[in-house]
C-alpha cells in the first residue's frame, strides 16, 4: 500500500502561490532566471538521480506531472535564493562565535582527539608463573602512583629492570575500540593507563599530549557553519515570504 499523501488542494494552492511571489517579488529587483539556468538546474537534477533529462521528463510524464511544471518551481527557488541572499546578506553572516556555539551542541562523539602515547612494558618470561605476573603489575602500578609527567616519568621508567620504553605513537580516538578511547578519555594528560597483561608482559601506556583531531575539527567546523547558515537563511526566507504573502491580495476559486 502506497503511503504517498496526495497534496490537498489548499496545499496546492499555497506552493502556486508562493511560486508567483517569488518570481513576481524577484523581478522588483532586476533578478530574472534565464531558461539556460533552468534547464541546466533541471538537468543537473536529472544527473543526481543518475538519469537523463529526457529521461526524468518520461518519468515526470509517466506520474501526470508536465516538466514545465518542475521548471517553474526551480526557477522560482533559484530567483528566491539569490534575492534573500542579497537583501539579508549582512544578517545572513556568520560569526565564529555561532559556529562555536553550535559545535558545541553537538555530542562530544563528533570530535575526535589525536593521543601521542608512550608504551611502557614491563617484561615477563613466557611461562612464567602467576606470582611473577602478580609481582611485575605492582611494580606497574607503583610505577602508576608515581608518573606525574612524560619527561621525567620517562626517564624514571628507564632505570627499571627489565623495562622497555618503546617509541611515542600518536592515535586518533576515531581509530580505536570503544571501550579504549573511555579509558584515554579518563585519564589525565601525564599520567598512565591502568596496566594489562599482555603475550610480552606488563603493558601501560603513558598519556603524553591529547589534542582536537585537526582533520575532524575542521569537518565538525564545516559541517556546523552548514547548518547554522541553512537555519538562517530558512527563518529568514520564512519571514518575508510571509511578508509579502501579506502584502498581497487572492481571490479563490
Amino acid at each position: 500500500m502506497s503511503t504517498h499523501k496526495t497534496p490537498a488542494r489548499q496545499e496546492i494552492l499555497d506552493e502556486l502561490i508562493n511560486e508567483k511571489l517569488k518570481v513576481k517579488e524577484a523581478k522588483k529587483f532586476g533578478l530574472e532566471i534565464s531558461s539556460s539556468e533552468v534547464d541546466t538546474a533541471y538537468a543537473s537534477m536529472a544527473s543526481r538521480m543518475r538519469i537523463t533529462a529526457e529521461q526524468l521528463t518520461e518519468q515526470l510524464a509517466k506520474s501526470g506531472v508536465n516538466a514545465a511544471t518542475l521548471k517553474a518551481r526551480i526557477k522560482a527557488d533559484i530567483t528566491w535564493s539569490q534575492l534573500v541572499r542579497g537583501r539579508y546578506q549582512s544578517s545572513l553572516q556568520i560569526g565564529d562565535k555561532d559556529i562555536l556555539t553550535k559545535m558545541e551542541s553537538k555530542s562530544d562523539d563528533t570530535v575526535s582527539y589525536d593521543y601521542t602515547l608512550r608504551p611502557i612494558l614491563f617484561f615477563v618470561p613466557a611461562g612464567s608463573p602467576e606470582t611473577l605476573i602478580d609481582g611485575r603489575k605492582r611494580e606497574a602500578e607503583a610505577l602508576r602512583g608515581r608518573f606525574q609527567g612524560c619527561d621525567d616519568g620517562i626517564t624514571f621508567a628507564r632505570a627499571l629492570k627489565d623495562v622497555a620504553v618503546r617509541d611515542q605513537v600518536i592515535r586518533s580516538s576515531a581509530d580505536i575500540p570503544a571501550e579504549l578511547r573511555k579509558v584515554l578519555d579518563g585519564i589525565e594528560v601525564g599520567r598512565l593507563t591502568p596496566p594489562e597483561v599482555t603475550k610480552y608482559g606488563v603493558e601501560m601506556f603513558a598519556i603524553c599530549a591529547k589534542k582536537e583531531s585537526a582533520a575532524d575539527n575542521t569537518l565538525v567546523r564545516r559541517q556546523a557553519r552548514e547548518t547554522v547558515m541553512a537555519e538562517r537563511y530558512e527563518q529568514r526566507s520564512k519571514q518575508y515570504l510571509e511578508e509579502i504573502r501579506r502584502g498581497a491580495m487572492f481571490e479563490y476559486k
